[in-house]
């Protein structure tokens, strides 16, 4: 889904289903606004300041170019070890807000209740908070050995994996639930799949399925032990909608405005540039493997996969990739 359509959808739904009268009817004039999982890059800021100046717009229009100015508070969310200091590196010297960290898990509370009024998240729901026990566990029938993800896995694995995911949703829907404001608005991004298509359809499962058995290659030549590569498994999980509708009607506290798979990025519209999607892949993920295999092999292990994917470029634009992004966009009941 190109940036400019995301936008799009997010300035109807502001347009259409915040009622700005309403919420900002009480003695402050403040509206916070949390982009939950921001990481460190400019991107955070931008997406802010277009949520900001389509929220001004609706307010003038709502609420008369009279009225009393909305004063904008904007809380950036992420991990301990998020790099705050570059993110506000990125912030414009004569900004029309007040920004702040608020460091932790979004699967706990952070705010206080009925404190925020619109709430943002993309790509980074999908990352479980922990990697389930059973997946590691040489005597159950979810252990993963040789593979990084449940691309192409057992049924047991794929399963362990949804329940990781379910929980971890259940409880940020939970702390989202009391820190929204009654009328508040949310915007989730994140990887999505078709209900009922198996994983190993997609584009990416082919990556991930390479991946592993480029590490086992790299295990076999003594560049790294077999069991670094079976304790290691991709914490990313792909919803289908019927999974978040499930999940939202279990929680309850949210009426679900807009839900759809839409494409996720400008360069898939046409044949997948491999040397590009690697290029996105690495970015992402280059930390998480120095941290696991160690900084020395990240090159080498890249190196192959380019070669491997451009190899079998015929399996890569077989697989299924073009409505792979779940947007959806919430209101707190």
């Amino acid at each position: 889904m190109a940036v400019n359509v995301v936008k799009e959808n997010i300035d109807d739904a502001i347009m259409m289903k915040l009622d700005l009268k309403k919420l900002s009817s009480g003695s402050s004039k403040t509206f916070c606004i949390a982009d939950l999982g921001c990481a460190a890059g400019p991107n955070a800021i931008l997406n802010m300041q277009d949520i900001m100046d389509t929220i001004k717009q609706k307010h003038q229009l709502q609420c008369g170019p009279d009225s009393k100015m909305l004063h904008f508070q904007v809380f950036f969310n992420d991990k301990l070890s998020n790099d705050f200091n570059t993110l506000f590196s990125y912030l414009p010297l004569e900004r029309q807000y007040f920004a702040a960290a608020v460091p932790g898990s979004f699967h706990t509370q952070l705010f206080p209740e009925s404190s925020v009024h619109f709430m943002y998240c993309s790509y980074a729901l999908h990352w479980l908070s922990t990697i389930p026990e059973e997946l590691l566990d040489k005597n159950s029938p979810a252990w993963n050995k040789g593979r990084i993800h449940y691309s192409y896995a057992a049924d047991e694995v794929i399963n362990t994996y949804a329940s990781g995911f379910a929980k971890d949703v259940e409880n940020f829907l939970d702390a989202r639930a009391k820190e929204l404001v009654v009328g508040g608005m949310m915007v989730i991004i994140m990887p999505g799949i078709p209900d009922g298509m198996p994983y190993s359809q997609l584009t990416v499962a082919v990556m991930y399925d390479f991946m592993a058995s480029i590490f086992m290659d790299m295990a076999n030549e003594g560049l790294m032990s077999e069991e670094q590569v079976d304790s290691f498994n991709l914490p990313i999980y792909a919803a289908s909608p019927s999974e978040m509708s499930a999940l939202l009607e279990k929680n309850g506290q949210f009426s679900i405005e807009r839900m759809e798979l839409t494409n996720p990025a400008t360069w898939l519209d046409g044949p997948v540039d491999i040397p590009v999607w690697v290029m996105h892949v690495r970015a992402a993920m280059e930390g998480m493997f120095a941290k696991h295999f160690g900084s020395q092999i990240v090159d080498e292990m890249f190196s192959r996969l380019s070669k491997k994917l451009l190899e079998h470029s015929d399996q890569v634009q077989s697989g299924y990739w073009e409505r792979t992004q779940l947007f959806l966009i919430l209101t707190r009941k």
